[in-house]
C-alpha cells in the first residue's frame, strides 16, 4: 500500500519511540532525523488545534532549509488541551519533574479532556497540514494511584504526563471518543488518508 510514495524517501522528524512504532504500523519503510533547538513557542493567541498545527508548521519550516528534492518530512507535535468551565483552554505539555506530573494527573482526574495532534507533510513540492482531535475522560484517581504511576512510568516525556497505553489509562481512562492512536501522538488513520493523495 501506499505504493504512490515510492519516489520519496520519507523522513519522520521525532525522536517519540511511540510515532516511530505506529508510522512503522502503516508499512511504510522511513528513517528517523531530528534536529534541535527548534522554537516550539507559539502565540498566545491561538487556541485548541491551532496550537499544535502551528507548532508542526514551524518544525516543517526547520526542515525544509535542508532536506533534498526527493524526501517527504512528516512533523508532528501533540497537546492536552482541558478547557474550564467558560470554555477557555489551557495546554498541559511534557512536565518538568515528578510534582508537575502529580500536579497535572491530578488536574485530570474526573474530567474530560482532549488531545491534540498537529502533523506536518512536506515535500520540495508541497505541503498539508492538518490536526485531529480525540476527546479522553478519566475516572477519579487517588493520589496513591497517581504517586504510583508517576514513581513507576516516569512520564516526564509526555503531554499531559501520561500515556494512554500505560498502567494510567488501563485503571484511569473511562471514555474515549476518536482515535486511540492519536492519543498516542499520531493520527495514523488520518496521517494515511493524507498520503495516498500525495
Amino acid at each position: 500500500m501506499l505504493s504512490n510514495l515510492s519516489k520519496y524517501h520519507i523522513i519522520l522528524a521525532s525522536n517519540s519511540p511511540r510515532r516511530k512504532e505506529l508510522l512503522a504500523g502503516l508499512g511504510l519503510t522511513f528513517n528517523v532525523r531530528t534536529l534541535s533547538g527548534i522554537d516550539e513557542s507559539y502565540p498566545q493567541s491561538l487556541v485548541g488545534e491551532e496550537i499544535p498545527m502551528f507548532i508542526a508548521g514551524r518544525k516543517a519550516d526547520a526542515y525544509q532549509q535542508t532536506m533534498n528534492e526527493n524526501e517527504l518530512i512528516i512533523t508532528a507535535d501533540t497537546i492536552v488541551y482541558l478547557r474550564d468551565n467558560d470554555g477557555t483552554g489551557c495546554v498541559l505539555g511534557k512536565p518538568h519533574d515528578a510534582d508537575e506530573a502529580r500536579q497535572m494527573l491530578r488536574s485530570l482526574a474526573g474530567k474530560h479532556h482532549e488531545v491534540i495532534t498537529g502533523v506536518a507533510i512536506l515535500t520540495s513540492q508541497r505541503r498539508k497540514t492538518f490536526a485531529v482531535t480525540s476527546k479522553v475522560s478519566f475516572a477519579n484517581l487517588s493520589d496513591e494511584e497517581i504517586d504510583y504511576y508517576v514513581t513507576n512510568y516516569k512520564p516526564f516525556d509526555k503531554a499531559g504526563a501520561y500515556g494512554i497505553q500505560e498502567w494510567i489509562g488501563f485503571i484511569g481512562v473511562n471514555g474515549l471518543v476518536g482515535s486511540y492512536f492519536n492519543v498516542m501522538g499520531l493520527p495514523v488513520q488520518r496521517l494515511y488518508e493524507e498520503l495516498k493523495k500525495w
